[in-house]
């Protein structure tokens, strides 16, 4: 039995991350911790990214070579989804094995609460997308693993999101091919990874429209490729947008520099008005200190 099982309906996530595609382009930004998902539920975005290079760092100070757990990724799922009501996107990197492992592990994911779930078609050793050196299996061997998810969701309404990285280790040539292999294949969202220009986002995105598929653009800073704007990619032909790391890559540099400050002053005081003040943190965790235990360690 799973021990994290949402009390959601399986697939009404799906369903609610289905509907906001009526709105496009759709803003997906990653939460490196709960806390910030639901920042970004109240600030009003569509949906919460679970990336595997925020939860690889932020949780464990490791890098984005596929060292963590499938169980820590079920349990980082379930907090997630347990503390907001937007949907919630998980990566699950390359599905943690071969087509029978992924066919149990997404409708684990589903039951934890995740309204969609991301596969990529890297090898096991994975590496991080806008990284030299990556590898990528068959086309016809990630194909075998997307009629698996499809097979391992307990509803339809989950989506289920293939990403491809060949552009990296190959041709643009074949990373169309494989939008369109993926796509047949029955992937709801195609995520085309590391696209190196305006132009290339523009040739994934013709044939996106053409095939009447939801594309997935990825705006990582820092990456192989350009930062485009939501319009711009809308207009490409990309219906979602995503985020992974902003808010951590924002948390870590804001840290660098108060320990900074701190260290040379003695004193916060000079930074209190970009903190997060007492009662801004209690209101977003919902929590009136009035009633009960008020623990101001």
């Amino acid at each position: 039995m799973n021990d994290y099982a949402s009390p959601q309906p399986a697939g009404q996530s799906g369903k609610d991350l289905r509907i906001s595609l009526e709105n496009q382009p759709i803003t997906i930004v990653g939460a490196p911790f709960p806390l910030a998902a639901r920042e970004i539920e109240r600030q009003g975005f569509s949906a919460v990214y679970l990336s595997g290079a925020a939860l690889s760092a932020g949780l464990l100070g490791i890098p984005d070579v596929g060292l963590i757990p499938f169980e820590e990724l079920e349990r980082q799922t379930f907090q997630l989804t347990q503390n907001v009501c937007i949907p919630v996107i998980v990566d699950a990197d390359t599905g943690y094995g071969d087509a029978v492992a992924i066919e149990k592990n997404i409708c684990r994911l589903e039951a934890a609460g995740a309204a969609a779930i991301q596969i990529e078609d890297q090898v096991l050793e994975r590496r991080c997308g806008h990284l030299n050196g990556k590898h990528v299996i068959p086309t016809s061997e990630m194909t075998e693993k997307i009629y698996a998810a499809c097979e391992g969701r307990q509803s339809d309404d989950t989506v289920i999101i293939a990403r491809t990285d060949v552009r990296g280790v190959t041709s643009m040539k074949d990373c169309l091919s494989r939008i369109e292999a993926y796509h047949n294949a029955g992937a709801d969202w195609i995520f085309p990874e590391a696209l190196q220009s305006q132009e290339e986002f523009s040739e994934a995105g013709l044939l996106l429209k053409k095939l009447r598929s939801t594309g997935l653009a990825n705006m990582t800073e820092f990456g192989r490729g350009p930062l485009l704007s939501r319009e711009t990619l809308g207009t490409l032909g990309f219906a979602a947008v995503l985020y992974p790391v902003t808010l951590l890559r924002l948390a870590m540099k804001a840290i660098e520099v108060g320990l900074e400050v701190l260290g040379d002053e003695g004193s916060q005081e000079t930074f209190l008005d970009l903190m997060q003040t007492r009662e801004e943190l209690y209101e977003l965790l919902d929590y009136d200190p009035s009633q009960g235990n008020n623990d101001n360690s």
